[in-house]
């Protein structure tokens, strides 16, 4: 991005009027070294009411997946492969929102609403690579269901403990290398001009936007993401589908609503996270407005992840025997030292 004397003023968010872009002039080249974040209010425009909503969300976001994923090691009667991946993932919710969050919450009540391009570069990679292990756990939660209600007999035979770790290590190993190369190439990437990020967080799309040279190569990883996308969400559906066509075929309504019951809280959660996803990364060149991009963001970045404990937890009967045995034993071990 070469220029001429003198050297131009960055643009300035219309909410910030008296906030400066960091900048780094070699040569007659003048690079970003920050991006501010344009779509956070003033404290005096309604951020603090934001802030104490978001503030009690991510409390409870936290406390929920800590409690699921402490009982769910603890009791006994929990340590089947279904409770595992579902302690796999509610581990995996907590730092899922911290990546995003947080920050969320410093932008809202601080005048500076910035984000190195370091930080920025390590919220895009620990938040996508959290998020396509999330989906890759999902996928093998839906594997394990079907195994269990459409191959009840060889259940206990083909999901073993090693073949639990075995799935989860590699939902990992996927999510946090798929994403590394995409990472080093934003990395190299001059940016300058404009460093407004239209967007509560870092993301892909909004930042490269912000890159003074080509990104067509985008369109490859694009497409890589997308296959990525399509072929969990095409490996879950079909998986349930089976699923529900074996329930409808059992003769008894007792098993029919035992066997739905079981599954309808993958079912949601897996229609809420994957239905958020596709809507913001399979978008191809459909563009959205400010306000539709952000709801989208939030609903996967936010209301996923609240909903999660609730849906895990308090409609799960094993669940909340455990957590009430858990506590039960606390209150005595309390009594007993008093």
């Amino acid at each position: 991005c070469t220029i001429t004397s003198p050297i131009p003023r960055v643009s300035l968010s219309p909410f910030f009027p008296s906030q400066m872009t960091q900048l780094v002039t070699s040569g007659n080249s003048t690079m970003v070294t920050e991006f501010l974040f344009s779509v956070f209010p003033h404290l005096h425009e309604g951020g603090l009411l934001f802030f104490i909503a978001l503030l009690l969300i991510y409390g409870f976001i936290v406390t929920g997946n800590l409690i699921i994923f402490i009982v769910v090691q603890l009791d006994r009667a929990l340590h089947t492969p279904m409770y595992f991946f579902i302690s796999v993932l509610s581990f995996l919710e907590i730092w899922y929102t911290t990546t995003t969050i947080p920050k969320m919450l410093s932008s809202l009540i601080s005048e500076q609403k910035t984000i190195s391009l370091p930080g920025c570069l390590l919220q895009m990679y620990f938040f996508h690579s959290l998020g396509i292990t999330e989906g890759c756990v999902l996928t093998a939660m839906a594997i394990d269901r079907y195994i269990a209600i459409c191959s009840p007999l060889r259940y206990p035979i083909i999901m073993t403990p090693k073949l639990c770790a075995q799935l989860t290590a590699g939902s990992c190993l996927c999510g946090f290398l798929l994403v590394l190369p995409e990472i080093v190439w934003i990395a190299t990437l001059p940016f300058c001009g404009s460093n407004q990020i239209q967007q509560i967080f870092c993301d892909f799309t909004p930042v490269l936007s912000l890159a003074c040279t080509d990104t067509s190569l985008v369109v490859i990883v694009d497409a890589i993401h997308a296959g990525e996308i399509v072929a969990s969400f095409l490996a879950i559906a079909l998986s349930y589908i089976r699923i529900i066509v074996v329930i409808l075929g059992m003769p008894s309504a007792e098993g029919r609503h035992k066997a739905f019951s079981t599954c309808a809280a993958h079912l949601v959660v897996f229609l809420l996270f994957f239905g958020s996803v596709a809507v913001m990364y399979l978008r191809f060149s459909a563009t959205y407005s400010i306000f539709w991009d952000t709801a989208i963001a939030i609903t996967f970045v936010i209301l996923a992840p609240f909903l999660n404990p609730i849906i895990y937890s308090l409609r799960n009967k094993d669940m909340k025997d455990a957590i009430g045995r858990l506590f039960h034993c606390r209150r005595r071990a309390s009594g007993a030292r008093g």
